[in-house]
């Protein structure tokens, strides 16, 4: 699977994916549910399923066949997902430079004093696991 990030992926197939995450593993009427309650709508099981067969070849979604069903299960995590999609985001927009892009979020960014607490926890220990 080429790097496959969540910026590559539609609104629907982010919905779809976040509640496979969510639930941990799904059938298409259960996404399609949960989906259709979220926007107070109606969506097609066609849709769905087309969906989640295209997640699946793309290699965000694997399944299992449970009687006459398959039930899809995420092939890495959300933080696997959103650590890909983060490097990617720092290769394509600051040249591969974290301190670029921390200079910008610190600069731009309305941060309380608890966001900059739990920065500072961070920080202190990315510093003492280097140390070991």
């Amino acid at each position: 699977m080429d790097e496959e990030t969540l910026d590559n992926l539609g609104d629907l197939q982010r919905a779809v994916l976040e509640s496979v995450w969510e639930m941990g593993e799904a059938t298409v009427q259960q996404v399609r549910d949960r989906i259709a309650e979220a926007r107070r709508g109606e969506l097609a099981y066609t849709t769905v399923l087309s969906v989640m067969q295209k997640l699946e070849k793309a290699g965000w979604l694997g399944h299992r066949a449970e009687g006459r069903v398959y039930v899809y299960a995420p092939t890495k995590s959300r933080d696997e997902a959103d650590s890909s999609t983060a490097r990617a985001l720092l290769r394509r927009v600051f040249g591969g430079d974290p301190l670029r892009l921390f200079q910008h979020l610190i600069a731009d960014e309305d941060l309380s004093d608890g966001d900059l607490a739990a920065i500072r926890k961070m920080l202190e220990r990315k510093r003492a696991d280097k140390k070991r």
